[in-house]
């Protein structure tokens, strides 16, 4: 199926006004482009180390909206631009509203929240992790392997990404089936490092993470692997941010493992806070650290008592273990 999409070139000021314009005559799913810089709050929510280089905002931005003819609302392409061309007169009485030149395009229906997984197939991680995706083909395991079925979602992990990669390395120089291993998984995104601590043998998981579809595919995909619900809990919080909630974590028992897949714009405050998680002996494994940011952990890591005791790189990517 193919959409029709209308674009009005526009400015900053009016964009909020042509939204609403938009959704009064029934439009759904709006679309906005402009080059305002990004706020502190949009920064965190990005969730990256390095941020896009904006050009320079000009104060124009576009309005699009996305038309199917056929959807039962039954939306008239040329009526709709003619009450657009309308509006805006209306609008320029009094506020600015750029150019109002309105382009007709097309593009076609595409799964963008899936299209990825027709990339991803079953690769084999360390000697003995095999990680599975669940729409795949099987993949051919050994009997010693570890097979791990994932279906990230839209959490972030699947395994194949370097900082994943670092630290299932070092989980594995940390957890046997031989001893009791608690792990606390700060950021368990799709649950992945919660998955494999529990197959090399961990006896209690505790993951947080502050997105709630993060949780809901930890969740599932703990399921999904057989996992003894008995073991693991997983939950919705923010353990830098929310004293209370880090409280609640706190009344949980200090663990063996505290792991962070995060980035090193979080892992330095949560270097903070993270002691009280953990027991004497305890190890602090972060990733997620891009190289240009090592040092900044290194020193937050340092500042706050902990003791380095391994650092390993893969591409441009840097992880900690400390105690």
């Amino acid at each position: 199926m193919k959409w029709t999409k209308i674009t009005i070139e526009t400015n900053t000021a009016a964009t909020d006004m042509l939204s609403y314009v938009l959704s009064e005559y029934g439009v759904e799913g709006i679309e906005v482009e402009d080059k305002i810089p990004l706020s502190e709050e949009d920064k965190q929510a990005m969730f990256i180390d390095i941020l896009p280089e904006l050009p320079p905002d000009d104060g124009v931005a576009y309005v699009s909206c996305y038309i199917d003819e056929n959807d039962s609302k039954g939306i008239d392409i040329k009526d709709l631009c003619r009450y657009i061309q309308e509006q805006l007169n209306d609008m320029s009485a009094y506020m600015e509203v750029g150019t109002g030149k309105i382009s007709i395009g097309e593009t076609e229906d595409k799964d963008w929240m899936n299209n990825w997984k027709e990339f991803f197939h079953p690769f084999r991680l360390e000697d003995n992790i095999v990680i599975q995706p669940t729409w795949t083909e099987k993949a051919a395991v050994n009997d010693n392997d570890i097979v791990i079925n994932i279906d990230p979602g839209t959490a972030f992990g699947t395994g194949s990404h370097e900082t994943t990669k670092l630290c299932i390395s070092a989980l594995k120089q940390y957890i046997s089936k031989d001893k009791d291993t608690s792990v606390l998984d700060a950021g368990c995104g799709s649950g992945i490092l919660s998955i494999i601590a529990a197959k090399l043998g961990a006896s209690k998981i505790y993951g947080v993470d502050i997105d709630e579809l993060a949780v809901k595919a930890s969740i599932d995909n703990l399921k999904l692997n057989d996992i003894d619900d008995g073991i693991y809990t997983i939950v919705k919080g923010n353990i830098i941010g929310d004293k209370e909630f880090a409280d609640v974590v706190a009344d949980t028992g200090k663990y063996d493992i505290v792991v962070a897949n995060i980035l090193a714009d979080v892992i330095i405050p949560l270097s903070g806070v993270v002691r009280r998680f953990m027991k004497d002996d305890g190890v602090f494994i972060s990733s997620g650290i891009i190289n240009t940011k090592e040092d900044e952990v290194r020193k937050a890591l340092v500042d706050n008592g902990f003791e380095i005791v391994d650092v390993e790189h893969m591409g441009e990517w840097v992880s900690f273990v400390a105690k």
